[in-house]
C-alpha cells in the first residue's frame, strides 16, 4: 500500500499557491508538489493529487462525490441554506450527487444540446466581429483591455443570447458573477458579504425572466428549460431558478478566463500563431491544457475507495490540482512547452466524469471562432504593462490584460 506524504515541505508549497505570487505562476510549485509523490496531505487532514492519472481517476470515480449536505455542518457550515450564495452553489449541479444529479444533468441536457450550441455559430461569429472593432479603435489610440473589451463580453452575450437575456440587462452581472463564484476559493464572512447579494440578484433577475417566459415563450434555453418535460418529470422552481444560475454563470466565467489565458499564451509565443490559423481546434485544446481557466477540483469520499494507492474512508475530503496534472511529464513530452501541433492533448481542463462541464461545447465554439478571427484582424498585437491576474486558487484567468495595436 503506498504511503501519504505529508509535513512542512507540503504545508509551505501548498500555502504559497495562496499567496498573490504564487497564484502568478502556480507551476512551478506544481512540480515540486508532483515529484514529492501521488497523494499528499494538508495540515487539516486534506489529501492532495497532482499527477495526471490520479487526478483522471479522482474525478471518474463514482465512490467519490460533492460533500453532502449533512455533512456541511462538520465542515463549518451549518448555516448553509442561509446563505444565498451558498445555497445556489450546494443545490447545483456542481454540488450534488446521483441520483438528483442523475436526474437534473438529463433535463437540462436535452435542451442544452450540442446542436443549439452548434446553432449558434453565426451570431458568435458577429458578436466577435463587432467586438473585435470596438477593441482595434481602443488599442489603435493606445493600450486597451482585453478582458472587460473582449474577454467577458463575448461569452456573457453568447450565454445571455442562448438563455434570452436582452442585451440591455448583460453587462451588469460581470461583478455579480465574480463576486459569488468567490466562494469556490473560500467560505468566509468576507467572501458572503458580497457573495450573498450578488447570488440573490441573479437569481432574483432570472425568476422574472423565467415568469416572463411563461407567459410569453421564446426560441430560447430560458424557455425550454420553463416548458421542458422529460417522461412526466419537470424542474420545480427552485431547480430552475438554481440550474439557470449556474447555466449563466459557468456560461460566461470559465470562457472569459480561457480567453485571456489563451490570448496571453499566444502573444508570448507569436511563432505559433502559424498553427494557430492551420487547426484551431488542436489550437484550443493545446491552450486549454497549457494554462486552464479551472485549476482543481475538489470531491467527498462517498463509499470505500482507493486513490494513487492509498484506502479512503467516507468522509475524507480530496482535491484534484487539474492544473497541475495538464503539465504532468508522465503524460504529456515537454509539459511546460506550448505546442500548438501538440497531437495528443486532452486535458483534464473542463473535468471529468459525471460532472464534465456541460459548457464545454460552447467555450470550445467560442475560442476556435475568437483566436483567429482575432490575430487575422488585428495582426501585431503585443502585450503591455499592467496585466493583472485574478486572486484566486481555483479559476485561473486575468482582471486586466493590456494590449496595443498599431493598424
Amino acid at each position: 500500500m503506498a504511503s501519504i506524504v505529508e509535513g512542512r515541505e507540503v504545508t509551505t508549497l501548498l500555502e504559497e499557491l495562496t499567496t498573490m505570487a504564487g497564484r502568478e505562476d502556480p507551476y512551478g510549485h506544481y512540480t515540486r508538489l508532483r515529484e514529492m509523490g501521488p497523494l499528499l496531505r494538508e495540515d487539516d487532514g486534506t489529501l492532495i493529487v497532482t499527477r495526471f492519472a490520479d487526478c483522471t481517476a479522482v474525478s471518474r470515480d463514482h465512490h467519490l462525490g460533492k460533500m453532502p449536505v449533512d455533512l456541511l455542518p462538520h465542515a463549518g457550515l451549518a448555516d448553509w441554506a442561509e446563505h444565498p450564495a451558498l445555497y445556489g452553489y450546494f443545490t447545483s449541479l456542481l454540488g450534488i450527487n446521483p441520483p438528483d444529479h442523475t436526474r437534473l444533468r438529463r433535463l437540462v441536457a436535452s435542451s442544452f444540446t450540442a446542436r443549439r450550441v452548434r446553432d449558434l455559430r453565426p451570431a458568435t461569429t458577429r458578436m466577435i466581429d463587432d467586438l473585435i472593432d470596438d477593441l482595434a479603435a481602443r488599442a489603435s489610440e493606445g493600450p486597451a483591455d482585453f478582458v472587460p473589451a473582449f474577454a467577458f463580453p463575448l461569452p456573457l452575450n453568447v450565454i445571455g443570447e442562448l438563455l434570452g437575456i436582452p442585451h440591455a440587462d448583460r453587462a451588469q452581472f460581470q461583478h455579480l458573477v465574480q463576486d459569488w463564484s468567490a466562494v469556490l476559493d473560500e467560505i468566509t464572512p468576507e467572501v458572503l458579504l458580497k457573495a450573498d447579494p450578488a447570488a440573490r440578484a441573479v437569481r432574483d433577475y432570472l425568476a422574472g425572466l423565467a415568469a416572463e417566459r411563461r407567459r410569453r415563450p421564446r426560441e430560447d434555453l430560458m424557455s425550454a428549460l420553463v416548458g421542458h418535460e422529460e417522461a412526466g418529470d419537470r424542474l420545480t422552481e427552485d431547480e430552475l431558478l438554481t440550474m439557470a444560475g449556474l447555466l449563466f454563470a459557468a456560461g460566461f466565467e470559465t470562457t472569459t478566463n480561457l480567453l485571456s489565458n489563451g490570448l496571453a499564451a499566444l502573444l508570448e509565443h507569436p511563432s505559433q500563431l502559424p498553427d494557430l490559423h492551420a487547426d484551431p481546434a488542436a489550437a484550443v485544446e493545446e491552450l486549454l491544457r497549457f494554462d486552464s481557466p479551472v485549476q482543481n477540483i475538489d470531491r467527498t469520499v462517498l463509499e470505500p475507495t482507493t486513490a494513487a494507492g492509498v484506502r479512503l474512508e467516507p468522509g475524507q475530503r480530496i482535491v484534484a490540482y487539474t492544473g497541475a496534472a495538464n503539465r504532468d511529464p508522465r503524460r504529456f513530452t515537454d509539459p511546460d512547452r506550448l505546442d500548438l501541433r501538440r497531437g495528443d492533448n486532452a486535458s483534464l481542463s473542463f473535468g471529468g466524469g459525471m460532472h464534465y462541464c456541460l459548457g464545454a461545447p460552447m467555450a470550445r465554439l467560442e475560442a476556435q471562432i475568437a483566436f483567429p478571427r482575432l490575430f487575422e484582424r488585428m495582426p501585431g498585437m503585443r502585450l503591455t504593462d499592467g496585466a493583472q491576474r485574478r486572486n484566486s486558487l481555483t479559476i485561473r484567468g486575468f482582471d486586466h490584460l493590456w494590449i496595443t495595436w498599431e493598424p
